[in-house]
Parts: C-alpha cells; sequence; structure tokens
C-alpha cells in the first residue's frame, strides 16, 4: 500500500462508522451525517486505489487456435445472445410462469441443432456460454462442443470454466488417427478432455483400436479416467473388446470391474455371458425357481454384488444379477422352444413368489442387450393397464424397454397409451420418444391437453407434461393449438380459477412453438 498507516487508520475508522452507525461512534474519526461519512469514504476509496502497486506484466497468451466451422447467420448469433442473457429463466410471483417462453428451457435445443449444422459460437459470445455451461452440466456436451477450440483456450485462463477441460468433448483439432505418432503423442500429453476425444475418433475410426490404445497407458490411469475410458467402449461395443473387458475384470477398482462385467453381458457371444448362462439356467427353469445359495468367487470376479441393497433377501438379489446377465437367447431351449412373450406369460414359481423377481431381471437383460423382441414382450399392449404389464408395472422400467424399440414404433406405442390412459402416467414414457413429437404422438398429447383442460381438471398436475410439450411437441401444432389459448367457461365442478390458466399455458405454449420454428429457421444455412 502507498498510502501509510496513518492513510489506513482513517480507514478503518470509516469501516467502524459504517458498521457502528455515525450516531454510536465514539471516539476519534469521521463523525457528522450519513452523506458526509459517504464522502469521506469514497476520497479513501480512491487514495486505497490509487496506492495499489501493480504487479508485474505477465507474458502475453498464444492466440486462440483457429476453428475453421463457420458462425451461425446474424440472426441465429443474436437469438443465442438472447437466450444466454435469459437463461435464468422467467421471473414471475407466486409461481405463475406467463405467457411468455421460458428461454432457460430454449437454450439447449438451440445449441443442439447449431451443433448439427456444424457452427462454432461467435466469439463474443463464447465467455457467456461457459458460464451457462458451469452453471447447468446438461448443457455442457453441446455448449463446449460449440466453443471448441476457444473455449478451451480461455478455460485455461479462467479458474471458474476449468470444468470445460476434463468435461468436454476436446474442441481442438485433433490429429490424423491413422498417424501412429500423433495420436501416441497427444494419448500421453493431452487434456483429459482431448484425450475423451481422441479415443472416440479412434474408436469411430477402428473400433478394435480403442482398447490397443488404452491398453498402453492403463495401468498408470487413475481409477475414475478408467472408468470413464471404459465406458466410452460402449459406443461399437463387439466380441473384439472381449479380452480387454475379461482383464478388466481383475481391476483394482469396484465400479471398473462392475462396469467390464456389464459391457461384457451385453455381448451374448463372451465367455462371461456363457458363464451367466450356465448359472442362470440352472436355477430357472419350467419346473420352477431355485436361487442361488452362495455367491462363490467365480460369481463375484464375473461382476456379482454380494451384499443386497436393505430390504432386499440376498439369494432373490444374486438370481436376479444371474438373469440380469445371461443372454435372452439361452431361454427359448430352457423352455421348450418357447417365444418371449410366451415365456414371459408362463406363471413360473408363481406359488413361490419368484414371478415378478425373474421379470425385473429380465427387463434389465433386454435393456442391456437391447432385445426388441423380449421387449415389446415385456411392455406388452399399451391399451392394457399398467399394473397389469407382463413385464413391470414401472413406467421407469417401460420407457428404458421402449428405448429399445425403433423410432416410430416406440411413438406409436405411446400415443397408444396415452389415448388409453391419458396424461397423468405418461411423463416418463413421452421423455424417451423421438422429437419433435409428430404424427399420431403429437395429436395424442393435443387432444389428450384438450379433454383435462375440458374436464376441468386441476391444470397445476400438467405442468410438467405441458413443459415438456413446449420443448418437444412439433412446432406444426401450434394451429391445431391456437384455439385453446381462449379462456373458455369453467365447468361447475372446476377447480377455481382452471380456465383462466388453461388458457396461460397454451398461449405459452403456442407461443414457445412458434418461437422454436422461428429460432430453426434462423439456424438454416442461407
Amino acid at each position: 500500500m502507498g498510502e501509510g498507516d496513518e492513510g489506513y487508520g482513517e480507514w478503518q475508522e470509516l469501516v467502524g462508522a459504517a458498521l457502528l452507525g455515525t450516531d454510536r461512534r465514539r471516539g476519534g474519526g469521521p463523525a457528522g451525517s450519513p452523506e458526509a461519512l459517504l464522502d469521506a469514504a469514497a476520497v479513501h476509496a480512491v487514495r486505497r486505489r490509487a496506492g495499489l502497486r501493480p504487479a508485474g506484466a505477465r507474458p502475453r497468451p498464444q492466440p486462440a487456435p483457429r476453428d475453421p466451422r463457420p458462425t451461425p447467420p446474424e440472426a441465429a448469433s443474436h437469438r443465442l445472445a438472447q437466450l444466454l442473457a435469459g437463461r435464468s429463466g422467467p421471473v414471475n410471483g407466486g409461481g405463475r410462469r406467463g405467457s411468455a417462453p421460458d428461454l432457460t428451457e430454449l437454450l439447449p435445443q438451440w445449441l443442439a441443432a447449431a451443433g448439427r449444422h456444424g457452427y462454432r459460437a461467435p466469439d463474443a459470445l463464447v465467455p457467456a456460454l461457459l458460464d451457462a455451461a458451469r452453471a447447468r452440466t446438461d448443457l455442457r456436451p453441446h455448449a463446449l462442443a460449440l466453443a471448441g477450440t476457444r473455449g478451451l483456450w480461455l478455460a485455461r485462463m479462467n479458474p471458474d470454466w476449468r470444468f470445460a477441460l476434463r468435461g468436454g468433448a476436446g474442441g481442438g483439432e485433433l490429429p490424423d488417427v491413422t498417424d501412429p505418432s500423433a495420436v501416441e503423442r497427444l494419448w500421453e500429453e493431452g487434456l483429459f478432455a482431448e484425450r475423451v476425444a481422441l479415443l472416440g475418433a479412434v474408436r469411430a475410426h477402428e473400433p478394435a483400436a480403442a482398447p490397443r490404445l488404452l491398453e498402453t497407458t492403463w495401468a498408470s490411469e487413475r481409477a475414475e479416467d478408467r472408468l470413464m475410458f471404459l465406458d466410452s467402449l460402449r459406443a461399437g461395443l463387439s466380441l473384439e473388446d472381449e479380452s480387454f473387458l475379461e482383464a478388466a475384470l481383475g481391476d483394482r477398482s469396484r465400479n471398473v470391474r462392475a462396469t467390464a462385467a456389464e459391457l461384457l453381458s451385453a455381448l451374448p457371444q463372451s465367455a462371461l455371458a456363457g458363464r451367466m448362462a450356465e448359472r442362470a439356467l440352472a436355477c430357472v427353469g419350467p419346473e420352477g425357481v431355485t436361487p442361488p445359495a452362495e455367491c462363490d468367487a467365480g460369481m463375484l470376479r464375473d461382476g456379482v454384488v454380494k451384499r443386497p441393497p436393505a430390504g432386499r433377501g440376498e439369494r432373490a438379489w444374486w438370481l436376479g444379477q444371474l438373469v440380469e446377465a445371461a443372454p435372452l437367447s439361452c431361454w427359448r431351449e430352457r423352455f421348450g422352444g418357447l417365444g418371449p412373450a410366451e415365456v414371459v406369460a408362463l406363471p413360473v414359481a408363481a406359488a413361490e413368489g419368484w414371478t415378478e423377481e425373474l421379470h425385473a431381471a429380465w427387463c434389465r437383460a433386454a435393456v442391456r442387450q437391447r432385445d426388441p423382441e423380449w421387449s415389446r414382450a415385456l411392455l406388452g399392449p399399451a391399451s392394457a393397464p399398467p399394473a397389469a404389464g407382463p413385464g413391470t408395472a414401472s413406467l421407469a422400467e417401460r420407457a428404458k424397454l421402449l428405448e429399445t424399440l425403433p423410432d416410430a414404433e416406440r411413438a406409436e406405442w405411446v400415443a397408444q397409451f396415452i389415448r388409453a390412459h391419458g396424461l397423468s402416467e405418461a411423463f416418463q414414457l413421452l421423455g424417451v420418444c423421438v422429437v419433435p413429437w409428430a404424427g399420431a404422438l403429437g395429436r395424442a398429447v393435443v387432444d389428450a391437453l384438450d379433454i383435462a383442460r375440458e374436464a376441468g381438471s386441476y391444470p397445476w398436475s400438467f405442468s410438467g407434461v405441458m413443459g415438456l410439450a413446449e420443448r418437444c411437441l412439433d412446432p406444426v401444432e401450434a394451429g391445431r393449438l391456437e384455439a385453446l389459448t381462449a379462456a373458455a367457461e369453467e365447468p361447475p365442478d372446476a377447480s377455481p380459477g382452471a380456465a383462466a390458466y388453461w388458457a396461460e399455458a397454451f398461449q405459452r405454449l403456442v407461443a414457445t412453438l412458434r418461437l422454436r420454428a422461428a429460432m430453426l429457421s434462423e439456424l438454416a444455412p442461407a
């Protein structure tokens, strides 16, 4: 400081007066009116700042690497600036959202659409984009890809943005994956995000080369990094990965071992899947269910977790894990050539209470092995009551099963479910449907919302579906919804104020759909 002890003492007096009040301050130092105190504080603040000694100049940073991707059209760039400025969302008293679109939920859609067009973020907006990604982890994949090399360059200079160096797709220019020396250099020296991006590029070019690259540094990697690298092998998983994954079953990290076992069980021809099939077939058959009596060393090595969660019996816990990891193809022969739907319909050990455990394990196996035939059997008809489903009554499990079906079939099943049961139980199912919701699914959602409005249903119970519809409905549905934006007369038994809230919700939905249409139009290349 350049102002000396006397100046510092006067500053302390000012601070004390501000804390205690000018009337209560005793002794020396400034006294008088609040205005006089503020004047004195201003003078001393300037003195303190002027007395600061500047730090030594640092070397200028190297320029940011060039990003060859084009920036979005001018209108789209202005839209991004608007979305970033309004990313905190609308603020309305009493929790009421009003009829304006929620910019918070439109930002992810803008980023995803811009990524599909191959754009990079406008330079001036990269800092705001990094701030948004820091606040919301769900934005990071698209935001960091859009920020690209300049985003990484800035992240190295600001501790608040350090997450970009570990959580993104790299953002830098990757070497030619056919150049072994360049790949080796980046793999050994690159940032974690760059290494993840490199591993993905190598995997896309030659799937079998990815585990070979991992083997070169596997023993020296941190456990959390080994887990993330291993998880990246889900894309393009094949029997060529088996030897690497078998070795990972002996990893010192329990999470790595569990992930390796899960990946191997997703390969029906793997040795682990064969071992699990042998164990599962010894427990389950036409004659009934006999769960394993113990969890031996072989089961432990193959990923079976010995200790069950609270409320689960050990033997039921082990049985579920064996059936989940066994290839679904093994059950046809075990049950005399019956198909999945026929096997699921059998009352296997119903008297002993094992049917629910068995069906739940088959559901997990169908999801893990991406088997649409078994998923259809376990889902059953969409018109059936959820509690009477052949495989599971859990909507969360049903949503996972739906993800194994082709996009069009998935949308049609959910549309039928909504027509039969309404929207109250469809939220999780809608979440796995491909966006935008078009055709039968879009019509089913709009019709169900209209029915709920006409019935005078409590509108706030549909707020989740309404929010999802704003993000996912095809914008062409705005025309059909326009007629629902006017406040209708409330039915006698309706919730007080429901008609006004429904009208407001539909106004917001229509405005959001039109804004989404404008966003997509602005992003289209000229």
